[in-house]
């Protein structure tokens, strides 16, 4: 299987969010070239850092949405909720000692794409407004305390 490869397609045009993504697609290719090395240890530390990263960019973007009074932002808590579950069955059967990855890999790449270009672009615009009237009312250190606070 392939690397995700970046394109226009999957930006959001909200750089922080773009970036974060770009860093969750970088944790799957990872995973692939870790992928069959047998290896489980490395396999482990890559599945728990995407595990970790992915969490908190869930937060992060749904803060994001609740700042901006988006519309649809349960349901799309919803669906990281659902992702969380699945993830979270794959890593049970990993520690168990069954060979995921290739499995999870496929469903990892799937998601995310289709993830980002349907229901991360429906709340894009709503967001960039708010980002836009955040900065002009607190200056821009808010978006870099919110970053801070969820990713260290």
């Amino acid at each position: 299987m392939a690397h995700i490869q970046w394109s226009d397609e999957l930006n959001t045009d909200i750089d922080v969010i773009d970036k974060q993504h770009k860093r969750i697609v970088g944790y799957i290719n990872a995973l692939e070239d870790v992928k069959g090395k047998n290896d489980r240890a490395v396999e482990e530390k890559v599945l728990n850092e995407l595990v970790d990263y992915t969490l908190s960019h869930f937060a992060f973007e749904e803060s994001l949405m609740e700042d901006a009074d988006y519309g649809f932002i349960n349901g799309h808590k919803r669906v990281h909720q659902l992702f969380v579950k699945r993830v979270s069955d794959f890593m049970q059967r990993f520690k168990m000692g069954e060979d995921v990855t290739e499995e999870l890999l496929t469903v990892l790449k799937a998601w995310l794409i289709n993830h980002i270009k349907s229901d991360d672009n429906d709340y894009a615009d709503i967001v960039k407004k708010n980002l836009g009237n955040m900065d002009a009312r607190k200056g821009d250190g808010w978006l870099s305390k919110s970053v801070k606070k969820f990713f260290g």
